[in-house]
C-alpha cells in the first residue's frame, strides 16, 4: 500500500492512522481536508461483537464503493469520494460525522421484519425512513426527531435534508440496481459536516451497508449471507462488481 499519491496535482502523503472501524482505516493526511481510507479484509456482525478475516473483502468494497459514489457524482449527488489511491484505498473529503445512521427501507427484511411480524421482502410504501445513534456500545438504538433534536445531534433543518437527501440516493441507486437485476432491499448512510456546515454524504456504499437480492432467485448478495453463515460472503460481492463492472462498458 503506498503512503502517497497524487490528487489534482498535488502528493497527498498518508499519516497517522486517525481512527480504525469494523472494516475500514482512516488515516489524516498532510492536507488537513483529505483522509486516506483502507478497506479491510474483516467482515463483522452483531455491530462488531463478531468478526472475520475474509480475503479479497476490502477490495471488492472498495470497488463496489467506487462505482457507486462515481454513479452518484454523476447524478448530482455530492459526496465525500474523492479518488482511488489503490485497489483497497481512497482518498475522501475530511467531514465532521454527525452521530446519526439514516437507514432506507424499500422492502421488509431484518430488523424491520422481526420487530413488526412483517413478510419477508414485503414491498414498504411509502419507504420506510430511520434514524439510529450510531454506538456499536448500545447497539445503535433507533432515534426519534425529539431525541435527536435534545441532544443536539442535527437541527430540525439538517433532520429535513437528511431525510430529502436520502430519498435522491435511493432513487439513484435503486436505478442503477434495476438495470443489474438487483433489488435494494434496504441501506443506511452516514453524513458528515464540511468546513462551512454543508451536509454531505459519507462512509461507503457496498453489501456491507446495503441489502442487495438478485430479482430472479432471491438470494443474498449482501453481508447477511456473513451474518448468517450462508456460505462465502466474497461469492455474491463478486457477483455484484461483475455486473456492475458490466453496466459501465
Amino acid at each position: 500500500m503506498s503512503s502517497a499519491t497524487e490528487y489534482e496535482d498535488k502528493t497527498v502523503t498518508r499519516g497517522e492512522l486517525k481512527y480504525q472501524g469494523k472494516a475500514k482505516q482512516v488515516y489524516f493526511t498532510d492536507n488537513p481536508t483529505i483522509l486516506w481510507v483502507h478497506y479491510m479484509d474483516q467482515a463483522t456482525a452483531l455491530n462488531g461483537k463478531v468478526h472475520e478475516n475474509i480475503p479479497e473483502k476490502g477490495q471488492l468494497n472498495s470497488a463496489i464503493s467506487h462505482i457507486l459514489f462515481e454513479h452518484l457524482t454523476r447524478q448530482g449527488i455530492e459526496n465525500h469520494y474523492l479518488s482511488s489511491v489503490s485497489e483497497t484505498d481512497e482518498l475522501d473529503l475530511a467531514l465532521d460525522i454527525l452521530p446519526i445512521e439514516v437507514v432506507t427501507r424499500n422492502y421488509a427484511s431484518g430488523h424491520f421484519v422481526s420487530k413488526f411480524n412483517a413478510t419477508p421482502m414485503q414491498k414498504l410504501t411509502p419507504v420506510v425512513q430511520e434514524f439510529y445513534y450510531k454506538s456499536d456500545e448500545l447497539d445503535d438504538p433507533f432515534m426519534n426527531d425529539s431525541q435527536i433534536l435534545a441532544l443536539g445531534f442535527a437541527t430540525l433543518s439538517e433532520l429535513t435534508k437528511l431525510r430529502a437527501y436520502a430519498q435522491e440516493v435511493n432513487q439513484a441507486l435503486t436505478e442503477i440496481f434495476d438495470e443489474i437485476n438487483i433489488n435494494l432491499v434496504d441501506f443506511k448512510l452516514e453524513y458528515g459536516r464540511d468546513s462551512e456546515g454543508k451536509l454531505i454524504l459519507a462512509d461507503e456504499l457496498s453489501p456491507d451497508n446495503m441489502r442487495l437480492v438478485d430479482q430472479k432467485t432471491g438470494k443474498s448478495l449482501d453481508k447477511d449471507v456473513f451474518r448468517k453463515h450462508a456460505g462465502d460472503v466474497t461469492v455474491g460481492y463478486r457477483d455484484v462488481l461483475s455486473r456492475l463492472e458490466n453496466l459501465e462498458k
